[in-house]
C-alpha cells in the first residue's frame, strides 16, 4: 500500500473487466437513491454525530497520489479514494460543499485515541491488529500486492517468487506491503521508507533492488521511476483477501451508516465503475509463482 501512485491508468484487461461486470451485475442498476435507509432512519445528514455539524470531515495523508488522489488534492474529485469518499458523502446526504478534508499521518490515523477526521481514505487495509485501537467500513477494495523495479536492476530479470529471494527488497513503513515483503522471506532486511517519494529515491539509487506496492500504486510508480517495471504480483495466500476500509474513530456512531453507504455502492456498481475510471490497468501484471 502505498503508493500514493498513479495515473494513466487505461487498459482494462479481460480478467479485470470480468471482474467489475460480476460486481456490478449482483447490484440494481436502477437503484438511483442518494442516502442510506436503516430501517431507523439514523443514517441521514440530520442525524448524523459529526465533528462540525451539518460536515463531513473526510482525513488522508499528505501527501497522497494517483490513482487514489489526483494533484495531492482530495477535494477535486479525482482519484479513486477521492471519488469514493464524495460517492459515500452523498449517500449519506452531504453535498459535496458539505464535505472537508484534513491531513493525518498514515500511522497516525489508525493510532488509538480521538480523530480529527470523521472518516479516513488512505489505502487502509483492514486488519485485526488495527480493529483493536480502530473502526473499519465495509471493504471498498480488494487490494493485491505486486513488485516494482527498474530496468537496470537485478529485479528486471526475474520471474518467480524465488528470484525475489536474494534481492534487496523495500515498502513503506506500516504497511501491508512491507508485511508481504517480509512474507518473501529475502535474505537481506526489508527496506523500510517513510513514504514512497524516499522509496523510489532508493530503488533509482541501486540501495534496494526492488519495491512492493499494492497494484495500482505499482503502475503509478512504474510510470513515475526512469525505467520503471513492474516484476509482477504476490499470491495473495491463504485466508481472507486484503482488503481496503475506511478508518472511523473506535466505536465511533458513524461507522454503521458508512458501511452502509459503501455497501450500497457496491450494489449499485458504483465501486465497480470507480474502479473501472481509475484503477482499470491493475490487470496487467504477471502473477509470481
Amino acid at each position: 500500500m502505498m503508493p500514493r501512485m498513479r495515473n494513466g491508468l487505461i487498459m482494462f484487461t479481460a480478467v479485470t473487466a470480468a471482474t467489475l461486470s460480476m460486481v456490478a451485475g449482483c447490484a440494481p442498476a436502477d437503484d438511483k437513491s442518494t442516502t442510506v435507509s436503516t430501517g431507523g432512519g439514523g443514517c441521514d445528514k440530520g442525524s448524523l454525530a459529526t465533528l462540525k455539524d451539518g460536515v463531513l470531515t473526510f482525513g488522508t495523508d499528505q501527501p497522497v497520489y494517483p490513482p487514489w488522489f489526483v494533484d495531492d488534492n482530495p477535494d477535486n474529485g479525482k482519484g479513486f479514494e477521492s471519488a469514493v469518499a464524495f460517492a459515500v458523502a452523498e449517500r449519506l446526504g452531504y453535498a459535496n460543499n458539505d464535505v472537508q478534508w484534513v491531513r493525518v499521518p498514515f500511522n497516525a490515523a489508525i493510532a488509538p485515541g480521538p480523530k480529527t477526521f470523521d472518516a479516513n481514505l488512505n489505502e487502509f487495509s483492514i486488519t485485526d491488529e488495527r480493529r483493536r485501537a480502530v473502526d473499519f467500513s465495509s471493504p471498498y477494495y480488494d487490494v493485491t500486492q505486486a513488485v516494482v523495479t527498474i530496468r537496470s536492476s537485478p529485479a528486471a530479470a526475474v520471474t518467480t517468487l524465488g528470484g525475489l529471494r536474494g534481492l534487496k527488497v523495500g515498502a513503506q513503513v506500516g504497511s501491508t506491503s512491507y508485511g508481504a515483503a517480509k512474507a518473501l522471506g529475502t535474505t537481506a532486511p526489508v527496506s523500510v521508507y517513510n513514504n514512497n517519494d524516499d522509496a523510489k529515491a532508493a530503488l533509482n539509487s541501486g540501495q534496494i533492488d526492488a519495491l512492493v506496492l499494492d497494484l495500482p500504486t505499482a503502475f503509478q510508480v512504474q510510470g513515475e521511476l526512469t525505467d520503471g517495471a513492474i516484476v509482477g504480483q504476490l499470491p495473495t495466500g491463504a485466508g481472507t483477501a486484503e482488503q481496503f476500509g475506511i478508518v472511523l474513530d473506535k466505536g465511533s456512531p458513524l461507522t454503521t451508516c458508512v458501511s452502509g453507504a459503501v455497501d450500497a455502492l457496491r450494489s449499485d456498481g458504483t465501486l465497480a465503475k470507480l474502479q473501472q475510471e481509475w484503477l482499470a490497468e491493475a490487470g496487467r501484471a504477471p502473477a509470481l509463482q
